[in-house]
């Protein structure tokens, strides 16, 4: 019997090795997906202004990347005691304002100059719903959109909906822009598989098939795009409730897993593949607890993890194993 549907997926053009640098940016699963990266000691940049979910906080923080301004008091508000800006997450508010400002603009010098030479940027798009912002907000244009409400009060807010047509406009002119900044990128859509639904059900399946047609419509006309079906293997392959968590929102361990599989099936060479194996492998013994750390059975163990970090090291000088090496041979502070 077949518990689930599963389907093709088309395997990327230019597929992803560990030489390369990559940039990842967008909603709540963006980060997952990140994380499993650098864990597979991939160089990875990831959500440079922090969490974004809609397209136009997307174009705008890509925008600022390729032309680097300066944040300043200006373009940033007080608000329960805390320094926010409308384009960024929360993680980069602060207690003061130099420190949120500090954040900020050493994040877009620093998104600025690795994009410059990064191979491939794996964008995931959330939600088309837009929050502009009113006459009542602090420092902001009225129409404004907000990348980040900040708890900020409802009447700060009007709340839209963006049509797809206007979503290709806007991100077909961010394609456009970063393929001139950066000729060789590659860049990889994903829709969010996680269910807005604090707009409601019906709303976040109309703000879903926005974000579907438009970027389906750009990467049938550029051919540096690719589209990895993030969302269709949760929503239509899995399809059932025990792949979320108990929020009903968010995809669980199980159907991340599964995403992260398919897409390294689809978007890393065999080559790749192989040598996440053998960093896996490391994984696992660098995070063994022992019972008694002082026997020689873990002594030996940990004299044989050096010997395969090492050669591996060796092997491929572009992998960073620093940290494993100083715990497996003891030198670790």
């Amino acid at each position: 019997m077949k518990f689930h549907f599963e389907f093709d997926i088309k395997r990327a053009p230019k597929r992803i090795q560990h030489p390369q640098k990559l940039m990842l940016m967008g909603s709540c699963f963006t980060e997952n997906i990140g994380e499993k990266l650098r864990r597979h000691k991939f160089e990875v940049l990831e959500n440079p202004n922090g969490i974004l979910f809609n397209p136009v906080s997307v174009a705008e923080a890509i925008d600022s990347y390729l032309t680097q301004p300066v944040f300043t008091e200006a373009d940033i508000f007080l608000h329960n005691e805390t320094w926010h800006s409308w384009k960024h997450h929360s993680r980069f508010s602060g207690i003061t304002a130099d420190d949120c400002l500090q954040k900020i603009n050493t994040a877009i010098t620093d998104a600025h100059q690795y994009l410059k030479h990064a191979d491939h940027l794996m964008i995931t798009l959330g939600s088309a719903w837009l929050y502009t912002l009113t006459d009542a907000a602090p420092q902001a244009i009225p129409g404004s959109v907000a990348a980040n409400n900040h708890k900020a009060p409802a009447s700060w807010f009007r709340k839209r909906l963006m049509t797809a047509a206007e979503a290709k406009v806007l991100l077909g002119n961010m394609i456009s822009r970063l393929l001139t900044f950066n000729p060789q990128l590659q860049i990889i859509f994903t829709i969010s598989p996680v269910r807005h639904l604090r707009e409601g059900v019906v709303e976040n399946n109309r703000s879903k098939a926005v974000l579907i047609q438009a970027v389906h419509e750009l990467v049938e006309d550029v051919e540096q795009l690719y589209y990895f079906p993030a969302y269709e293997l949760v929503i239509d392959d899995l399809r059932d409730y025990r792949f979320y968590a108990e929020d009903l929102v968010h995809p669980n361990y199980h159907a991340t897993q599964y995403v992260w599989e398919k897409f390294t099936d689809a978007c890393m060479t065999e080559d790749t593949i192989q040598l996440m194996k053998e960093i896996s492998e490391l994984n696992l013994a660098f995070q063994h607890k022992p019972f008694n750390p002082a026997t020689q059975q873990h002594q030996q163990f940990l004299a044989a993890s050096a010997r395969k970090a090492q050669l591996l090291q060796e092997k491929y000088p572009f992998i960073d194993l620093a940290k494993e090496l100083a715990y497996f041979t003891g030198s670790a502070d």
